[in-house]
């Protein structure tokens, strides 16, 4: 994995992450935690749309809505986890 694309992946990942805890209130996780909810939310978004058989389109608008899905249902699963 080059320096370039690791980066394309953290700032996927904090767009994605920034959206989902936009939509998703009583979860904050920090900056640090935002991202990495945003990297995870793009590999649960890509599982989850593969599942339903959605296709949204291609090229980097549509992995950031593909993470921001997977984050915002990351981000749903943590704060009910919290509340148990």
């Amino acid at each position: 994995m080059s320096l370039e694309s690791l980066i394309v992946w953290v700032i996927v990942g904090g767009i994605a992450g920034t959206i989902a805890d936009w939509l998703v209130s009583g979860v904050r996780l920090g900056c640090l935690g935002t991202v990495v909810v945003g990297i995870i939310g793009a590999f649960v978004g890509a599982w989850l749309l593969q599942q339903l058989n959605l296709s949204i389109g291609s090229g980097l608008i549509n992995d950031i809505v593909t993470a921001a899905i997977g984050a915002t249902v990351l981000l749903l699963g943590i704060r009910f986890l919290r509340r148990i």
